[in-house]
């Protein structure tokens, strides 16, 4: 049973004005707040989700030169948006942002919605992004809650309920719209979040360079390194995977995954999860074989690959394989293709699936792998 968090404290006065002035000092240079373009706007906030700045903006760039309008994106195939957005992670922000931008264009004529209704009632539209496209693109006054604004809040009234209650959360939600500095939502939303990120770091913060430092209550308690609270994460599972580099012809099999799932419409070397007292080139085999229906020759190991997701990790063993019979078809999966070394730079790979690409095509001249 959640513990019910404490009454809400009564939010400082006049910190609006020191953490704006803060802000256009000190603001770091990023492509999207030279723009007023709501397209432009909408797809660094999709982008931003759970990843650093530094490697947003490369991706930000290529994407619109891709897709320089919503129109652009709307007719685009899937495949080419997840293509572009392959490394970025995360490829369920890829899709929404593709199913929104179909329904911007055939809706609204390409232009961004200006209300909140609208907005999040289109596809990757939470609470968060909706009000930050409004504030940042429109001006509308609607507070921002995402990390960095919880670290700033809970340290700036010393909070020490657990971040991760809902209850919590709407007390918090509550607290920025009481902060908010009306009529200039953008910046100040902005601004909450620039100082989160640069100077109200997770980790020892930086409180003598804070606009906010006098207004702190956790400051003056020697309580910031401890906040926020949340609850102890569960252990994060880990799942090892044999996965077959299957050649037939000069050819490697790839199968594309469900359209509905985790990485879904990516492409990988197809691969099976290993059960209890099973070998990995069992598990390599039994996941080929649902995957298309054959049966295959496993050969040699080819590489290991790990990888972390937010909930679980994986460390992927993949073997040389050859095709031995059966009909390949579709089966757990979307479809297949059999392809040459050089046609794999053209379709979107899962992170894992992509080293293990380079890894081939690095050895490409080396005829053992040209099976």
């Amino acid at each position: 049973m959640s513990k019910k968090p404490n009454p809400p404290k009564k939010p400082p006065k006049r910190i609006g004005k020191k953490l704006l002035a803060w802000y256009h000092a000190n603001k770091r240079d990023m492509p999207w707040r030279q723009t007023k373009d709501p397209y432009c706007i909408l797809l660094s906030e999709f982008m931003l989700q759970q990843t650093q700045v530094d490697t947003v903006i490369p991706y930000y760039h290529h994407f619109l030169e891709a897709f320089p309008t919503v129109h652009h994106l709307a007719r685009a195939p899937q495949d080419k948006v997840l293509k572009t957005w392959e490394g970025l992670g995360y490829y369920a922000r890829a899709r929404n942002l593709h199913k929104a931008a179909k329904a911007i264009s055939l809706q609204y004529d390409g232009t961004v919605p200006d209300t909140y209704d609208e907005l999040q009632a289109l596809p990757g539209f939470g609470p968060y992004t909706t009000a930050a496209v409004l504030s940042i693109a429109y001006n509308k006054d609607h507070a921002v809650l995402d990390g960095n604004v919880i670290r700033v809040l809970t340290r700036l009234l010393n909070i020490h309920d657990d971040v991760t209650q809902n209850a919590v959360k709407k007390q918090l939600w509550e607290l920025a719209e009481s902060l908010l500095a009306k009529g200039q939502a953008g910046d100040y939303n902005q601004a909450v979040m620039e100082l989160g990120a640069t100077v109200c770091t997770p980790k020892s913060p930086n409180c003598q360079d804070c606009p906010l430092v006098t207004s702190c209550d956790a400051h003056q308690a020697g309580t910031q390194a401890s906040l926020p609270v949340k609850a102890k994460k569960k252990p994060r599972p880990h799942h090892m995977l044999g996965a077959g580099i299957v050649w037939h012809k000069n050819k490697v099999l790839i199968t594309q995954r469900p359209e509905n799932g985790l990485l879904g419409g990516l492409w990988e070397f197809p691969a099976g999860t290993q059960e209890a007292d099973e070998t990995l080139q069992e598990t390599c085999s039994r996941g080929i074989k649902e995957a298309v229906g054959i049966d295959i020759q496993i050969q040699d190991r080819f590489r290991t690959v790990k990888h972390a997701f937010t909930h679980f990790s994986i460390t992927i063993h993949a073997f040389q394989c050859h095709y031995k019979n059966g009909k390949a078809q579709a089966l757990s999966c979307d479809t297949f293709a059999w392809v040459s070394l050089v046609e794999l730079s053209d379709y979107a790979f899962s992170r894992t699936s992509r080293k293990l690409a380079d890894f081939l095509q690095q050895n490409a001249q080396n005829d053992l792998f040209i099976k």
